[in-house]
């Protein structure tokens, strides 16, 4: 028989008997909530740079560390204060549980742990943005004669804190492997772990999901597989050449003609240092060099003349008096 929903208030925190914490979650399943958190943080900076878009340039970047701050205690108060639990976890049916205490039932986060949570989170990422900026302060109101030794003091105590900070989320992740449990450093220092915010909660993908999926991959491996044997140039001459028959300027005389040699075939501009293929068309240099060199057989695009010999065009300049 199913379990009736119970709860009750202990120390700020709800005791719930609903889902059973022991149940351990999968380790794909934690990774996919944080991707999910951190996704939705980038959405909401997007969405708030674009209200500026139309302000003067650069107007958010000296104080885009502290609104990033922000942006996540605006989210922390609506999401994890209320409900132990993030977005991405809420959509992944999870959400935290407090391991402080011994009993087998779910506890609810204190509000220690959950400013806790939300400090280590925010204040190490603002540390970093604002690292050289808080050196160059310290340095400045340092006093003159010990200001060098105090920066390169401060600068090397600084690296060794980032390096054994680094090297314990390295190792906690590992843990987390190993165990999983604790994805993130702050969860296991402040003693909360992710469990099921439902009974009998699995992680099921259909195999419609996963066809469509392995089908698109397929299909994606075939075309990079393919466009490059496939001689663009070459067949959007033949193309023009079967819908046009030939030559466009063939039936224009000498006013074709005289265009002809006004523009390269490949870019449309004045051609630089012109040369021909041998049909009446005539090309810039870089540009049916750099065409012949992607390509092992040269088409001209406009008429689909391949080819004979790259040469010098001979034009004649006449000035207007």
């Amino acid at each position: 028989m199913a379990k009736e929903h119970q709860g009750t208030q202990v120390d700020g925190s709800i005791t719930e008997s609903t889902s059973d914490p022991l149940i351990p979650v999968l380790r794909i399943s934690q990774l996919d909530a944080l991707e999910l958190d951190s996704s939705l943080e980038q959405l909401l900076w997007t969405q708030f740079s674009t209200c500026f878009q139309n302000f003067r340039p650069g107007l958010l970047t000296p104080l885009e560390p502290e609104l990033k701050a922000l942006l996540q205690l605006l989210l922390w108060r609506f999401t994890l204060y209320p409900d132990s639990t993030t977005v991405g976890q809420s959509l992944l049916s999870l959400r935290y549980h407090n391991t402080s205490t011994s009993s087998n039932l779910y506890k609810a986060l204190s509000h220690r742990q959950k400013l806790a949570l939300l400090l280590l989170s925010v204040v190490p990422r603002w540390l970093q943005e604002r690292s050289h900026d808080l050196r160059l302060y310290l340095g400045l109101t340092s006093g003159p004669s010990f200001s060098e030794g105090f920066q390169k003091a401060l600068r090397n105590s600084l690296t060794i804190i980032s390096g054994v900070a680094r090297l314990a989320s390295l190792i906690n992740f590992l843990v987390f492997l190993r165990k999983g449990h604790h994805p993130v450093l702050a969860e296991r220092m402040i003693g909360t772990k992710v469990v099921f915010s439902k009974p009998n909660v699995t992680r099921d993908v259909t195999y419609q999901y996963m066809n469509r999926e392995l089908l698109w991959h397929g299909f994606a491996e075939f075309l990079i597989f393919l466009l490059p044997l496939i001689n663009t140039s070459k067949l959007k001459a033949s193309i023009y050449s079967m819908v046009l028959g030939g030559d466009r300027s063939s039936g224009d005389g000498a006013g074709g003609k005289e265009m002809a040699w006004q523009e390269c075939a490949l870019c449309g501009e004045w051609p630089t240092m012109p040369h021909t293929l041998g049909c009446p068309h005539v090309f810039c240099y870089y540009c049916i060099k750099s065409h012949s060199i992607a390509n092992n057989c040269v088409v001209c695009p406009k008429c689909g003349t391949e080819a004979i010999q790259l040469e010098p065009a001979k034009v004649e300049m006449f000035v207007e008096h």
